[in-house]
């Protein structure tokens, strides 16, 4: 099983590479006001995921500049559990005036991405 899931895994990086979506070509201004709503943002993912390929392919698709931590590097998963609660990914976590949110599905989280963006 585990060489299936690493097989697989390769070809979703493939596929992602060949296939990568363009990014915007935003102004500066623009740009500017895009990092500054994203500063506090942090996506836990894991390279091969299909959910989060699906998810960093949305932050590409809408020129965002998002944190990506690795969660499968052992600190990030006890983060990860300890103050999200769960050790699922992808996982954005969202710092918005001191309080901290965990979103967990992928829809949700591309959704707000998008809604954010449109601001």
């Amino acid at each position: 099983m585990f060489i299936i899931r690493w097989i697989l895994g390769r070809l979703i990086l493939l596929f992602n590479f060949i296939f990568a979506p363009a990014k915007p070509n935003h102004d500066a201004v623009t740009q500017a006001k895009l990092d500054e709503l994203t500063k506090n943002l942090k996506l836990y993912q894991y390279n091969a995921c299909p959910f989060c390929v699906k998810v960093r392919r949305a932050i590409r698709r809408l020129g965002l500049n998002i944190e990506l931590v690795d969660a499968k590097q052992e600190q990030h998963q006890q983060e990860l559990v300890t103050q999200g609660g769960r050790s699922m990914v992808p996982c954005l976590r969202i710092e918005e005036e001191g309080n901290v949110t965990w979103m967990y599905e992928s829809s949700d989280i591309i959704t707000y991405l998008e809604d954010l963006a449109s601001k």
